[in-house]
């Protein structure tokens, strides 16, 4: 019996003037970021399984692809100076479309699992030195946790949604914000969410949002195992 081939995934660039960031439309939280168009899509590819073995486990039926072919590009955007920092920032057009009921729970779905991610390889770290960079850079354990928790705060004013006031541990934290953003989300799908914050400025889109905190959960908890050299997939 043959194997059926691999659906090709769709794809987009968003190209600044030093880096390339490559994000799979559908797949919020699997991006990767190099040098070049070439060097992004070869390292999302080589991502896949990372990327799967943090989905997955929420009921997700993320097959990684084989080929560089399985990859299509659809869409380059203009980066910016944060694309180039090493963030995205452009958005897709596919995260312009309404945020229904319909799409709730695979959103939820794909945050969980990047929190569960996140969760398990600060467990797995906990004890263990961080591997510093070239010239010493990094942070520590503790101050990443904080970095990724005051990230999700800043997000959901974005959605100019409330923001919990920070308890005094990080796991208290971590379930007030998790629990606003599923309330944010799910206020989202009844068309309760403002297009403009209080101070005036455009909030994101729904989808938008989901792609962002999703990426940068797992981009994080993918820095964690790799300084402290903890056993992946990838």
């Amino acid at each position: 019996m043959m194997t059926q081939p691999n659906p090709e995934i769709d794809i987009y660039l968003e190209i600044g003037q030093k880096k390339v960031i490559a994000g799979a439309v559908e797949w919020p939280g699997w991006c990767r970021i190099a040098r070049s168009e070439a060097e992004a899509l070869q390292a999302l590819l080589d991502y896949g399984p990372r990327y799967a073995t943090a989905v997955n486990p929420t009921g997700s039926a993320f097959q990684p692809p084989a080929h560089l072919a399985d990859l299509r590009v659809i869409e380059r955007l203009d980066g910016s100076a944060t694309t180039d920092f090493g963030a995205p920032d452009a958005m897709p057009a596919a995260d312009q479309r309404p945020f229904t009921p319909a799409d709730l729970p695979r959103a939820e779905m794909i945050l969980q699992a990047c929190w569960q991610a996140f969760d398990t390889a600060v467990q797995a770290a906990a004890g263990k030195t961080l591997t510093k960079g070239p010239r010493g850079g990094g942070r520590e354990l503790e101050a990443i946790v904080e970095h990724v928790l005051g990230g999700q705060d800043s997000y959901l004013s974005r959605l100019a949604w409330k923001r919990p006031k920070q308890p005094a541990t990080h796991s208290e934290w971590a379930a007030q914000i998790r629990q606003a953003v599923l309330e944010a989300l799910a206020a989202a799908t009844r068309g309760e969410l403002p297009e403009q914050g209080p101070r005036g400025g455009k909030t994101w889109p729904a989808r938008y949002f989901v792609r962002r905190s999703a990426w940068h959960i797992l981009d994080h908890a993918w820095e964690i195992e790799d300084r402290a050299n903890i056993a992946n997939p990838g």
